[in-house]
């Protein structure tokens, strides 16, 4: 469809279905954006966070480099990959919105998504070779019909131009959902859940990688997912994902 013409139906389609906010429903002025009131319900991560798994401190009151701060956890177990990045706290509203992504079919949020990953993990972009989306099992995938990671992926290389290996890691078995777990069952239940490809690990050695998932929670599916691309010889992990929760357990 020429562009002028598309435009036409975009906004005749605007003026019979207004588009809404993903969060709140009220009308706003284009698809893919929030309200007002949305956006005050948003927590957004800012200086200072731990420089490794990227959750952010409340007091740091006599610290002078802050850039350089680790959290307790990452001090006494460091994590397999090399740093994460959230852009927003999981809370009310980041979970609604979240679950609408993924549930919900509203990926006119991705382009949206997308800046805020870009600035919130852009340090990462100038390190990695590659990104990777957490796979979804091939049952899930064709329930839902998407992976919403992988549309994150593929939206951030429309951007960087950094390639996205959406088939690199590979989930093979079936998990339950991990929503009602403690943290130790989060671990067990994905334990040997993914893989990488055999004819990605000649293109993985020594290469490092930008793991994009939509919610770092306890860390279970990110350490499995980093075990086994380090396995398949990638020298680095970063983690970019949309949310995290506050305190995640290793």
């Amino acid at each position: 469809m020429p562009r002028k013409a598309r435009d036409i139906f975009v906004k005749t389609l605007d003026t019979l279905l207004p588009p809404r906010c993903a969060v709140s429903g009220e009308i706003i002025d284009e698809q893919g954006m929030l309200s007002s009131k949305a956006w005050a319900g948003l927590d957004f991560i800012a200086d200072p966070f731990c420089r490794i798994c990227g959750v952010p401190f409340e007091y740091t009151d006599g610290v002078e480099d802050q850039g350089a701060m680790m959290c307790m956890s990452c001090m006494e177990k460091p994590p397999l990959f090399r740093a994460a990045r959230a852009v927003v706290m999981y809370n009310e509203t980041s979970r609604n919105l979240i679950l609408g992504f993924k549930h919900g079919d509203k990926t006119q949020l991705v382009p949206v998504f997308v800046q805020w990953l870009l600035r919130s993990g852009g340090e990462f972009l100038g390190e990695v070779d590659f990104i990777i989306p957490v796979p979804l099992h091939y049952l899930r995938l064709v329930k839902r019909r998407y992976n919403q990671a992988a549309l994150l992926a593929h939206g951030l290389t429309k951007e960087t131009q950094i390639k996205t290996l959406p088939m690199a890691l590979k989930r093979v078995r079936s998990t339950p959902s991990q929503g009602h777990l403690s943290a130790k069952e989060r671990h067990d239940n994905v334990k040997g859940a993914f893989t990488v490809g055999l004819k990605y690990h000649e293109m993985l050695k020594n290469k490092n990688v930008l793991l994009i998932d939509d919610v770092y929670t306890s860390g279970a599916t990110i350490k499995e997912c980093t075990k086994v691309l380090k396995k398949a010889g990638v020298n680095g992990v970063y983690v970019l994902t949309l949310a995290r929760v506050g305190r995640a357990e290793r």
